[in-house]
């Protein structure tokens, strides 16, 4: 009888394993809903609208936070915690940056008249592009209490795994808004 077990040492941390199927789950929500998009997008009443301008720039913001996350796993990792602390408040400023932008972004859609009520093409942009940002306001959240323990005087053993868990999950959502963008730019 054969029996598989995992090498010594290549086990994976339970968290990073949950983290991993939440961001399959998210993943398939996305591609449920811009499958969805692309199958409405046929109808005869479907509208073609141009995305914000400050789209363009929340997709600048988030690209440069994937930076700034990662500047501060490899601080803490040598154990420099005023760098892990200053990269990620700027992240977390950054992340606050990039929905503030989004929504100044849907608040002038909507002042030009694309609202839920005029047509399915709009409702689905509120959706897709809202379950995103609420995606990253869950990130800003995360972060910030990290960025709080941080200054903890308990905590003297400096885990990597929050940092870890962290950075994965912001390139996760920094990667999804950027197919996102172009699906929306690509299929109206």
């Amino acid at each position: 009888m054969n029996i598989a077990m995992a090498a010594p040492g290549k086990n994976i941390h339970p968290h990073k394993f949950t983290l991993w199927v939440a961001i399959g789950s998210i993943v398939m929500m996305f591609a449920g809903l811009t499958s969805a998009y692309i199958i409405k997008r046929n109808l005869a009443n479907w509208v073609q609208f141009d995305l914000p301008v400050l789209f363009y720039y929340s997709t600048a913001v988030i690209i440069v936070s994937s930076l700034t996350i990662w500047f501060s796993q490899k601080a803490l990792a040598i154990k420099d915690m005023p760098k892990y602390r200053q990269w990620l408040l700027v992240t977390l400023i950054l992340g606050i940056v990039f929905v503030t932008c989004q929504t100044v972004g849907f608040m002038q859609l909507w002042n030009a008249g694309v609202t839920l009520q005029k047509n399915v093409a709009f409702s689905f942009l509120y959706v897709i592009v809202g379950l995103h940002a609420l995606h990253v306001v869950g990130g800003v959240i995360a972060m910030l209490v990290m960025y709080l323990k941080g200054f903890s005087r308990k905590e003297r053993i400096y885990s990597s795994v929050p940092i870890s868990l962290m950075s994965t999950y912001w390139h996760f959502v920094d990667l999804l808004w950027i197919y996102l963008l172009i699906f929306l730019i690509l299929i109206r």
